[in-house]
C-alpha cells in the first residue's frame, strides 16, 4: 500500500481513539456523577484579574456567624469537600448551621479564566497564598457578613491556609483545620521519581491527569492502580464511591506548581517559588486556633509529619488528632480517605464539626435560609 494511503489511514485511527475516549470519559462522568443537589456556583475575581469558582453551600439553617472556607489540595477539585452524602463535608456542616465555600484554585475545575495576557496554567501556590485564598475570604465574609472565617484545607489546600494565614489577612481567620497537610516534604527516591515524571508529562504547561483518572475509573474496586497506597487506604474506600471520585475529583496540574513541588520535596522545604519566603518557619508566629489531623498510615503526610508541623506551632489554642487503629478508629487512615473512607463520616466529620463549634460565634437566632419571604401586606 502506498505510504500516503497509510498515513491517511493511521491519522484515521488516531482521531477514532480520540473520540471513542472522549465519548468514553463524558459516558463515565455521566454515570458516576454525584446523586445530590449542586451548590451554588460563583464566579470571584482575584486582585490580578483572575477569576476562581467558589461553590457555596448555605446552611438549612444558619447557627453560626464564621463560614467554612474548604479548600481542596493538588490534582483535586471542589468535590473534594462537596461530594454526595454521606461522603460530603459541606453537606455535613451546612447541616450543623454553617455556611460552606468550597474553593476551586485557578486553572482547576470551573476556575479556567485567567488575567489578561496569562495562561490559565500560568500560576504557582504562590498565587494561592496571595491571590486565590484572599479573595475567597472577602467573597465569603462579603456574602455573610461575618468578620472571621474559619479555613478547613486538605493537603495542599491547608498549606494554602497556613500561608495567608501569615499574610495581611490573617487576622480574618478564626480558626485553621489542616487535614493531611504535608509541611514536611523529604521524601524517598520513588515520590521524588513520580514527581519528576510529572514535571516532564506536565511540559510544556499541565499534566491531563483528570482524563487518565476518569478512562480508569470503571475499573476500580476490580483492580487496584499501581501505587494508589500512596493517595488511599484502598481497603477503607468502598469501590462504588473509589469510581465515583476518581471520575469526578480529579484536576489536571499546572507544571509550575508541580516544579514549585519538586524544589519542596528535594531541599524538605515549604516555601514560595523564588524561594524568598519559608512558610514553614512563619508557623512559628501563628496566633489564631489550630486544629491538626492526620492519618496514621498516610504517605504523604505521615503522622512523624503531622506531630512535626504541629510542635512547630506556638498558639496557645491548637490540637493535634491522628486518626488510626490507634486510638480505636474503624481502620487506619491514608491520605485521601481522610475524607471518603467508610469511617470518616462518623470519625473524622463530627471531631471537625465538635471543633468548628467550640470555636464558633453562635447566630443571635437561627436563621432558616431556605424558608419562603413572608407576604407583605396589601
Amino acid at each position: 500500500m502506498h505510504p500516503e494511503v497509510w498515513a491517511h489511514w493511521g491519522t484515521l485511527i488516531v482521531l477514532l481513539l480520540i473520540l471513542g475516549n472522549v465519548l468514553w470519559v463524558l459516558g463515565v462522568r455521566r454515570l458516576y456523577r454525584p446523586r445530590t443537589v449542586p451548590p451554588q456556583l460563583r464566579r470571584v475575581r482575584c486582585q490580578d484579574g483572575w477569576e476562581i469558582a467558589v461553590h457555596v453551600r448555605r446552611a438549612p439553617v444558619r447557627r453560626f456567624e464564621e463560614p467554612v472556607l474548604l479548600c481542596h489540595g493538588l490534582s483535586a477539585n471542589r468535590f473534594t469537600f462537596d461530594f454526595a452524602p454521606p461522603y460530603s463535608v459541606a453537606h455535613y456542616l451546612a447541616e450543623a448551621g454553617f455556611d460552606c465555600f468550597s474553593v476551586e484554585w485557578r486553572g482547576t475545575g470551573h476556575s479556567r479564566r485567567p488575567a489578561l495576557g496569562r495562561r490559565y496554567t500560568d500560576f504557582t501556590v504562590d498565587d494561592h497564598i496571595h491571590q486565590d485564598g484572599p479573595a475567597l475570604l472577602e467573597f465569603a465574609l462579603a456574602e455573610t457578613g461575618a468578620k472571621r472565617a474559619f479555613w478547613l484545607g486538605h493537603s495542599l489546600g491547608a498549606l494554602v491556609g497556613y500561608g495567608v494565614a501569615q499574610g495581611p489577612h490573617g487576622p480574618k481567620l478564626a480558626g485553621i483545620l489542616a487535614l493531611g497537610a504535608p509541611v514536611f516534604l523529604k521524601s524517598g527516591p520513588l515520590l521524588r521519581a513520580l514527581v519528576g515524571i510529572g514535571v516532564r508529562a506536565a511540559w510544556p504547561a499541565r499534566f491531563r491527569q483528570e482524563w487518565m483518572s476518569a478512562t480508569l475509573a470503571p475499573f476500580l474496586g476490580y483492580v487496584t492502580l499501581p501505587l494508589s497506597e500512596l493517595l488511599v487506604n484502598p481497603q477503607h474506600i468502598p469501590p462504588t464511591l473509589q469510581r465515583q471520585v476518581y471520575a469526578n475529583m480529579m484536576s489536571s496540574m499546572s507544571r509550575k506548581v508541580l516544579l514549585q513541588f519538586r524544589d519542596w520535596i528535594e531541599h524538605d522545604a515549604f516555601r514560595s517559588y523564588d524561594r524568598t519566603v519559608d512558610w514553614r518557619a512563619g508557623l512559628s508566629h501563628l496566633t489564631q486556633p489550630m486544629l491538626v489531623m492526620g492519618g496514621s498510615s498516610d504517605r504523604l503526610a505521615t503522622p512523624e509529619n503531622v506531630r512535626k508541623q504541629y510542635e512547630l506551632l506556638t498558639c496557645s489554642d491548637r490540637t493535634l488528632h491522628v486518626f488510626g487503629r490507634d486510638r480505636g478508629d474503624k481502620m487506619d487512615y491514608g491520605h485521601g480517605d481522610l475524607i471518603f473512607g467508610t469511617g470518616a463520616p462518623i470519625e473524622v466529620y463530627p471531631l471537625m464539626g465538635t471543633w468548628l463549634q467550640a470555636h464558633a460565634t453562635p447566630m443571635p437566632s437561627p436563621v432558616d435560609q431556605t424558608a419562603e419571604p413572608p407576604t407583605l401586606p396589601a
